[in-house]
């Protein structure tokens, strides 16, 4: 009878840990905190920093996906010095918003201001809260807002998505979204999951990722081709095999979109930069202008992947995403 017990209590214990978990979420000294069965996830870092970014994304194996610079001075593997101090994580930016740089943070750059949290709420293995933004530049005058709405879904086995919806306003006046490379929707990953091996300097770690996107391109060659969804897979940094894909939403601008994917680990989805990923075309030719009173909506979904992801098994997953008409699940 003790060994059938036994044999019930393992089995039980096993289906708990594939089931999908509970979600919470607390202010912290830094913004929000976002934690999975007590263990955090990410937190919304609103304080102390030139934009707000979510850190650190831990993995389905249960490691951090993104580098720890320049959050941690000291992270080893890392290239540090001029190494894109301004790639924190997960963030959202775009370096000509009416010319004003609003992506990197030397010079002259204009920040944005967290203005405030709103519908925040955990349900289950679901979490979701509405953050408020400025932003405001070096004359610190507002230049637009934005609304965003972010989802946290924990899936089985680690597993987890993010949505992260943004809805720019154009509430002082026109807003023109400039052609440029250097934006918009990014994450930076940790050196593991980055296809060089300490190219130019920029990592110092072990780099064995490889990336694909929903047409079959692969590693570097994804940089700039339009897709629905790219993906990066390899060893998380304690060897685990992961996926972290990125799903843009075809409701999107210029769906679908171009990417700023590049093969040190710098992992962005943006619309804009036309002349940059498409030479042939004028520049000028990725301009977007919201007019005042209007505002452009953007939707993106991360997807942290357990094991090697399968392409097949990833446009089932987009197009689920695709049917879908708001960030709540």
């Amino acid at each position: 009878m003790k060994t059938i017990l036994t044999f019930a209590s393992s089995l039980l214990f096993s289906l708990a840990s594939l089931s999908a978990q509970t979600v919470s979420l607390t202010p912290s000294d830094a913004g929000l905190r976002v934690e999975i069965d007590g263990q955090i996830f990410t937190e919304y870092v609103t304080k102390e920093t030139a934009r707000p970014y979510l850190y650190p994304i831990i993995g389905a194996a249960g490691a951090n996906v993104t580098r720890e610079f320049p959050m941690k001075k000291d992270a080893p593997g890392e290239a540090m010095f001029m190494d894109h101090p301004h790639h924190r994580s997960l963030w959202f930016g775009h370096s000509r918003i009416n010319e004003i740089n609003f992506w990197a943070e030397y010079q002259v750059f204009g920040k944005q201001v967290h203005s405030g949290f709103a519908n925040v709420q955990a349900d289950g293995n679901h979490g979701r809260f509405t953050a408020s933004t400025q932003w405001i530049g070096p004359d610190k005058k507002t230049v637009m807002t934005d609304e965003r709405r972010i989802t946290i879904t924990a899936l089985p086995e680690g597993e987890k998505t993010l949505d992260f919806d943004i809805t720019l306003k154009a509430t002082e006046g026109d807003v023109l979204i400039g052609d440029t490379k250097e934006g918009t929707m990014a994450l930076r990953l940790c050196p593991s999951l980055s296809l060089n091996s300490g190219k130019s300097g920029v990592n110092t770690g072990q780099s064995t990722g490889q990336a694909f996107n929903s047409n079959g391109i692969r590693d570097k060659d994804v940089w700039g081709k339009h897709a629905n969804w790219v993906c990066y897979h390899g060893p998380d940094p304690k060897g685990n095999s992961v996926g972290v894909i990125i799903f843009s939403h075809p409701s999107n601008l210029r769906s679908p979109t171009t990417w700023h994917a590049r093969d040190y680990g710098l992992f962005a989805v943006n619309p804009f930069g036309l002349h940059d990923f498409e030479p042939e075309k004028p520049a000028g030719s990725g301009d977007h202008t919201i007019r005042k009173g209007d505002s452009l909506t953007l939707r993106y979904r991360f997807y942290f992947a357990k094991g090697q992801p399968k392409p097949g098994a990833l446009e089932s997953r987009f197009q689920d995403y695709a049917k879908t008409k708001t960030s709540n699940p």
